[in-house]
């Protein structure tokens, strides 16, 4: 992931990109970033954050996060990625009922009567979830506080700029000039 910093301050532009580094892992779209461009302009103020995906934003079925294998009328899942794990259980219990699933441990499932291959392709999340995962992950690495923001997004960059101040054509302006220089149409 290539990050680039811009602003008056060389400490603070080193914190901001661990602090992007570390968000965007949290929520585990670190591997799915290809670029992000960080603008810093405190004395405006004005904060520009945009990000270029590697890969289009996707969705997740339940194969994506679980392996899954049919032993006869059971089909048995073992989640590999626990912040799925309310969602999996949902949709099965959605599908199945909740008689039919037994919650063996925390990542340990067992769907009696189940079809490994339809519940392989259980929809868990879907791409505007991913890409509201990465939104949020900016506002957070944004200074508290800040209350006007504007977004553009399209197909594989988003961008946010911020301000506490109204929020000037210039900066918007300034945003998307930002925003097409990652690739991004607007």
């Amino acid at each position: 992931m290539n990050i680039e910093v811009t602003g008056p301050d060389v400490y603070a532009n080193d914190t901001y990109k661990t602090l992007f580094k570390s968000i965007m892992s949290d929520v585990g779209k670190a591997i799915i970033v290809d670029k992000a461009k960080i603008v810093l302009k405190p004395d405006i103020p004005l904060f520009i954050f945009s990000v270029r995906l590697a890969n289009k934003a996707v969705g997740k079925t339940i194969m994506d996060v679980a392996s899954i294998r049919q032993e006869g009328k059971e089909t048995h899942l073992c989640i590999t990625d626990e912040k799925f794990a309310p969602e999996i259980l949902s949709q099965l219990w959605k599908n199945y009922g909740r008689n039919n699933i037994d919650q063996q441990t925390r990542f340990d499932l067992v769907v009696n009567n189940g079809n490994a291959n339809k519940i392989s392709s259980l929809s868990i999340s879907s791409e505007e979830d991913s890409l509201k995962e990465i939104i949020g992950a900016l506002w957070r690495i944004m200074p508290e506080g800040i209350r006007n923001r504007h977004n553009i997004s399209d197909a594989n960059v988003i961008t946010i700029i911020a301000t506490e101040e109204i929020m000037r054509p210039e900066m918007i302006e300034e945003g998307k000039q930002i925003h097409r220089s990652l690739g991004g149409m607007c």
